[in-house]
């Protein structure tokens, strides 16, 4: 039986993927494993990260987390889905109503997952590790 999953890590999640995207315009991560104490996200990527790249990320992650954004979500039709957002991620039996999870007016992901009801409720993000291999980085991170 898979764990329930921590819903301030995976709001987390979401902040990152979507500041990946915003600083580097990789794409949400292909693969995470999201648990309560520590927490791991693979992007497609050219490169490894530098020291002050990893500092910026981690800090535009924190601003989301302390700015008090509320979490929210909104049911949609798939067809209206399928224009706007990647749906490679959701389960195979997801129906024709996809649940897309706002993070304010920073992130909007389709997701089946627990979440806050604001960033606040995260109370902290620090990225503990990355590497890179074969064209994934890995981003570590945990709440702090």
């Amino acid at each position: 039986m898979k764990k329930q999953m921590d819903p301030r890590m995976h709001s987390a999640e979401h902040i990152l993927n979507q500041t990946m995207v915003r600083l580097f315009g990789c794409g949400r991560c292909v693969n995470a494993h999201i648990e309560t104490k520590k927490s791991k996200c693979d992007y497609r990527f050219e490169r490894p990260l530098t020291g002050e790249e990893v500092s910026r990320i981690e800090h535009a992650v924190q601003l989301v987390i302390r700015d008090d954004l509320p979490v929210t979500e909104e049911y949609l039709r798939r067809e209206a889905c399928e224009e706007r957002f990647d749906l490679g991620r959701l389960p195979a039996d997801t129906g024709e109503e996809i649940r897309i999870v706002r993070i304010g007016d920073y992130d909007a992901c389709p997701c089946i997952g627990p979440h806050v009801r604001s960033t606040a409720e995260i109370e902290g993000f620090r990225i503990t590790s990355t590497d890179f291999q074969d064209g994934i980085l890995r981003i570590r991170f945990k709440r702090s």
